[in-house]
């Protein structure tokens, strides 16, 4: 028997349970799918909120052939077969069938955040052309996971977690409309237990549903659910939006000089199952842009523990993870290079390519040293301290200051 997910898997819009300000009454996919051109998209947004199935409804309801791909088991080869399924199903057409046209198959990618900039890049043509509607299923923020020319060709939706009201109505639905859950006869008198625990998520809801009913019990109270599930599971999806809400809590509590708060936020990465690397990694960043030259030893510290994280992993890794978090919570703070060297960047976008000054430059042929390349540079070395004032800055940029000591 299938799982009851999938059983109760809507078909239409109309069965279709949240994300009202996308799909509800003149929300903007509905006027989409109801005009029958559709371009192409990314849905984003936590697991269990829809992605797949309002995908599957859309090509069920504009009746387009439609093509499935995960990323974590396809790659650029999946990619071009189907790009090449399409166009082959295009030519039988007759050339009715054209790139542009609003018929052009679907191909819904799940976890797309997955793909690597290759396999994305496979999709660019042919998303371009329109001889597929790309859409795309992502649990990451598509700004840092999905490739620039990609996203331009897309727009993305933001779908939100379920609301209490849905939830219920996706109860009562499964305890009305499920045989094999109706001919149980279960009885809810509490609905608290499943509501928390489901976070949000119509297939964890479902899933509990489930497995408290193969349990034999007909009353499903608090107790029973809480007693099911025997533990209430860490509120971290290390797949989700909240793999950034957290992250962003402990950078911000060691910006911030908060131990207490940055070891906290450490240990429900821990416990979620985060990738040790990625703390690390978000660790060495924090000591240059948050610490940087108020101690220039916090980056080397979080460099080592990088390292050692990297060969000892889990649960071991926790432990300089956690000297290193309450090491840089503890330092002194100063952003004064972070801020000087995008101060210098935006100038850079601002002015454009500026002339080396002639006397900055190497003079390694002849012609050079004609033009005038490396006249008259001062060595600093041949001056009392090493230090002589010469220009080193373009001439439009004279006087700038980008490094702004405290």
């Amino acid at each position: 028997m299938l799982p009851l997910a999938e059983r109760l898997r809507p078909k239409t819009l109309d069965e279709y349970i949240g994300q009202k300000h996308l799909v509800g009454p003149n929300a903007i996919l509905r006027q989409m799918i109801e005009s029958g051109n559709i371009a192409s998209f990314i849905l984003w947004g936590p697991p269990g909120v829809g992605k797949t199935t309002l995908a599957r409804i859309i090509a069920h309801q504009l009746q387009r052939p439609f093509y499935t791909l995960s990323a974590v088991t396809s790659g650029v080869k999946e990619v071009r077969d189907v790009i090449d399924k399409a166009k082959r199903n295009a030519s039988l057409n007759n050339g009715l069938f054209a790139p542009a046209d609003s018929r052009s198959p679907i191909l819904f990618i799940d976890e797309i955040h997955r793909f690597s900039k290759s396999q994305q890049d496979s999709l660019l043509g042919a998303v371009e052309e329109g001889t597929i509607t790309l859409i795309g299923a992502t649990t990451e923020n598509p700004s840092f996971e999905v490739i620039t020319p990609l996203l331009s060709r897309c727009q993305v939706y933001v779908l939100k977690s379920l609301e209490k009201n849905d939830l219920l109505e996706l109860l009562h639905r499964a305890l009305t409309q499920d045989e094999y859950i109706r001919s149980l006869g279960l009885e809810i008198k509490d609905t608290e237990a499943i509501l928390r625990y489901s976070g949000g998520d119509a297939r964890k809801l479902l899933n509990i549903i489930e497995l408290v009913s193969n349990s034999g019990v007909k009353i499903i109270d608090n107790e029973t659910v809480t007693k099911q599930l025997q533990q209430n599971p860490v509120a971290y999806d290390k797949d989700g939006e909240m793999h950034y809400d957290i992250i962003s809590a402990f950078i911000k509590s060691i910006r911030g000089s908060d131990p207490q708060a940055a070891i906290y936020w450490l240990a429900r990465m821990i416990e979620g199952g985060e990738d040790p690397k990625f703390i690390a990694r978000r660790l060495v960043i924090s000591a240059s842009e948050d610490i940087g030259l108020a101690n220039p030893n916090a980056m080397l510290l979080a460099n080592t523990c990088f390292e050692v994280v990297n060969k000892i992993g889990w649960p071991e890794g926790r432990i300089p993870l956690a000297e290193t978090t309450i090491y840089l919570a503890t330092c002194k703070k100063d952003n004064s290079a972070y801020l000087a060297i995008d101060d210098a960047l935006a100038k850079v976008r601002e002015t454009g390519n500026l002339p080396v000054p002639l006397h900055l430059r190497n003079a390694p042929t002849s012609l050079m040293k004609e033009l005038g390349y490396a006249d008259g540079y001062k060595y600093p070395h041949d001056y009392p301290n090493h230090w002589v004032a010469q220009q080193y800055l373009p001439d439009e940029l004279q006087g700038e200051v980008f490094w702004k000591k405290d």
